[in-house]
Formats: structure tokens, C-alpha cells, sequence
């Protein structure tokens, strides 16, 4: 029987390669979107044509309990559960508005909890594991800018911890920290601002979505048996 993995914000640019990784793995797989259906579509045309697995897309809204709810209702087997999806909507600290903080908390930190609450039953039954994409802006590259985004990813690293220890030795939990990711929305980014942050970077260059993805896809894997709790930061080595 073929493992299966849950992977929330699947038509992002790194959910994306993250179902690639878990497809290449041998997983069959569910993911979820928000709003972007016929980018789905896509993505699951694209796999079914190069890997012979199962996968299935779902419309969620991390905001709403009850769609978490219906999702777990439909599923039978679980052994990984990544907590990608995110909101952010930058812009200047004092014309951030409370809807849109709590917003950014709802689906990026309670999004989460709900989802690995409802995933615990059956990830303790496959002795599975759970990836939550937090972010280095949670650690030690904070921007004011987004400020509601750094907040929650920092709240959700100190919620791995928390469902390490609530969820061990049956789940294993553990986080990664990204920095800078290529992406669309990098594409745009101001080149005075984006030659500023590439050289706070070691290796002088933004991660490669798939560079990310390998690290999410090695701690699913028995390779990771033995690491939990821990929050791994790919950030190509912060100046």
C-alpha cells in the first residue's frame, strides 16, 4: 500500500514542487487550494502524465473549521501531513488593519493547528509525521512590512514544539525555515531591494523552489526517523 501525503497551498510555487518531490517518492497524494481551480487541475494532469500515483485536489479555506472538518471526513489513510499554504499582505506597519492581522493568523497559524489537530488520529496510526512551512522572517529576518506574516510564522514554530511534545513518540513534527524563495512574485520584486537582500545570503542567490521541496520530502522520509522537534532554516547561510 502506497504511503499518502496532504499538502495544503498546492498550486504555490513551492507546493508544487513539493507535490513533484512527494509524487517522484511514490506517494499518492492529496493537496489543497484556495481559489486557483483550474491551476489545480493542471498540476494533477501534469503528475497523472509522468508518475504512476493517485492524486486529488480539495478547495479548502484554511479560515473555515468546518472545511478542515469535511476534508478529514474523506480521508481514510494518512502518513504526512505539510502545512504550506500562507497569507501575507505587506505594507506599511501602520496601515496594517486588524481583519487582515487576524487573517494572516488565522491561516497561517490556526490553519495549521486545526489541520494537524484533525490529522493526528490517523497520522498516530501510520506512525506518520507533519512539515510545517514556517519562515526565517520568524527567526531573524524580520520586516515590518509583515509584520502579522513574521509573527505567525514565529508562533508556528513554537508550535512545533509544542505538538512535538504533545504528539510524540506516535507523530513526528518538525518545521523548515526558508528564506528567500524564486518565485513569481520575486520576479517583480525591486532590483535595488532584491541585490540588498541577496547579499545578506551567503550563496549570493535565492532558493529554487525544488531546493526547498527536497528538504520537506527528506524529513517525511525514514532518512528523518529519528529527527522531531527540530526546525530546519534554508536560507542559503544568513549574513
Amino acid at each position: 500500500m502506497r504511503k499518502k501525503a496532504l499538502i495544503t497551498g498546492g498550486t504555490s510555487s513551492l507546493g508544487i514542487k513539493t507535490i513533484e518531490e512527494f509524487a517522484k517518492a511514490g506517494y499518492d497524494i492529496i493537496f489543497t487550494f484556495n481559489s486557483n481551480e483550474v491551476k489545480a487541475k493542471k498540476i494533477i494532469d501534469s503528475i497523472k502524465s509522468n508518475y504512476d500515483i493517485n492524486i486529488e485536489c480539495k478547495k479548502l479555506d484554511l479560515q473555515r473549521e468546518s472545511d478542515i472538518i469535511a476534508l478529514f471526513d474523506g480521508i481514510e489513510s494518512l502518513d504526512c501531513l505539510v502545512n504550506n499554504a500562507a497569507y501575507n499582505n505587506d505594507c506599511d506597519i501602520l496601515e496594517h488593519t486588524k481583519d487582515e492581522f487576524v487573517k494572516t493568523l488565522e491561516v497561517n497559524l490556526v490553519g495549521p493547528f486545526l489541520m494537524s489537530k484533525y490529522a493526528y488520529e490517523l497520522l498516530s496510526k501510520a506512525k506518520g509525521n507533519i512539515i510545517n512551512v514556517a519562515s526565517s522572517n520568524g527567526i531573524d529576518s524580520m520586516y515590518p512590512e509583515s509584520v502579522d506574516y513574521d509573527a505567525s510564522k514565529a508562533a508556528l514554530i513554537n508550535m512545533t514544539k509544542n505538538l512535538m511534545k504533545a504528539f510524540s513518540p506516535q507523530v513526528r513534527v518538525n518545521a523548515i525555515a526558508p528564506g528567500w524563495i524564486e518565485t513569481t512574485k520575486t520576479e517583480d520584486m525591486n532590483p535595488n531591494f532584491r541585490e540588498s537582500e541577496i547579499n545578506k545570503i551567503a550563496l549570493k542567490r535565492f532558493a529554487m523552489p525544488e531546493e526547498i521541496a527536497k528538504t520537506i520530502i527528506f524529513l517525511a522520509s525514514d532518512d528523518a526517523s529519528y529527527i522531531n522537534g527540530s526546525i530546519i532554516t534554508v536560507d542559503g547561510g544568513r549574513l
